[in-house]
């Protein structure tokens, strides 16, 4: 899992609430357990005027141009403003890889779906809760500054401005921020106790050594 520590990134306005795991990533692509490949179908149902199925060639499909991230003053954002209960619905994890995928690395929202919100930081991207009030600053910023950008220091807990007009604080708990930081995901933390892992198995086969044996085919 990549570290995160301190980003800097365009932002796009997703000014909507109650954005359900559906809309963010629609039940057809849930067919692949890897983390990759689905950012072409972030939002599939609102990006595109078909429907979509995969293995498209997304590059031919009609893209709706009333939609946020098709305008191109937000292309290459990795900043996600959303509005309250954000990734509310099915538990999928295909939600946050998909706006991983596409390039985002946080989510900024008044309040997120209690799995969305664990699944996010189990995949190395960051919700932050702000209060409506900061939100509505920062939509407002962003839909009149084209280029509009924003810091997130995960240190420091904060996000502000590149020229520090606007700072906000914000609240993560320590053990997350950590994991974060040092790009551990709960592999990665497993990982970290490898070499004892393997004195305990190793311990555990002299001891009793018919928990190495297998099976052979039943008749």
């Amino acid at each position: 899992m990549d570290q995160f520590t301190v980003h800097r990134g365009l932002v796009a306005p997703l000014d909507r609430a109650n954005v359900d795991t559906d809309a963010i990533i629609p039940k057809q692509f849930l067919k692949s357990i890897h983390r990759t490949g689905f950012g072409v179908n972030l939002f599939d149902g609102w990006r595109y005027l078909d429907k979509g199925e995969p293995g498209q060639d997304c590059s031919r499909r009609p893209l709706n141009p009333q939609f946020v991230l098709n305008e191109s003053r937000y292309r290459g954002a990795s900043i996600l403003l959303a509005r309250r209960n954000f990734g509310c619905g099915s538990s999928r994890e295909h939600a946050p890889w998909a706006l991983q995928d596409y390039g985002f690395r946080a989510v900024i929202a008044p309040s997120f779906a209690d799995i969305f919100f664990n699944n996010c930081f189990k995949n190395g991207l960051l919700p932050i809760v702000l209060p409506d009030s900061a939100l509505d600053r920062l939509f407002a910023d962003a839909a009149v500054f084209p280029g509009f950008e924003l810091v997130i220091d995960l240190g420091e807990q904060r996000v502000v401005s590149p020229d520090g007009s606007i700072a906000f604080s914000f609240e993560v708990d320590s053990h997350r921020r950590w994991c974060l930081m040092n790009g551990f995901d709960d592999i990665g933390l497993t990982l970290r106790h490898a070499d004892l892992i393997r004195e305990f198995e190793a311990r555990r086969l002299a001891e009793q050594p018919w928990l190495g044996r297998t099976l052979g085919p039943s008749n």
